[in-house]
């Protein structure tokens, strides 16, 4: 019996709901004046916003910096 058996024996859990979406996003309201990148900027890290800008770091968010 492998983990996804179990789960759905044990708890009742599907691995997906009947219906799902491709993605749903969320993006927080800027006011006017908020701080921007430059264009140039803001195109590579993907906003204008500076408070959007979340980079992702993958293993390193664990302190793994050298993998």
């Amino acid at each position: 019996m492998d983990n996804m058996e179990k789960i759905m024996g044990e708890y009742g859990i599907k691995p997906f709901p009947e219906i799902t979406s491709e993605a749903m996003a969320y993006v927080s309201y800027q006011p006017n004046g908020a701080d921007t990148l430059d264009p140039l900027q803001g195109f590579e890290v993907g906003t204008m916003f500076k408070s959007l800008n979340k980079p992702f770091y993958g293993k390193k968010c664990r302190g793994d910096m050298n993998d």
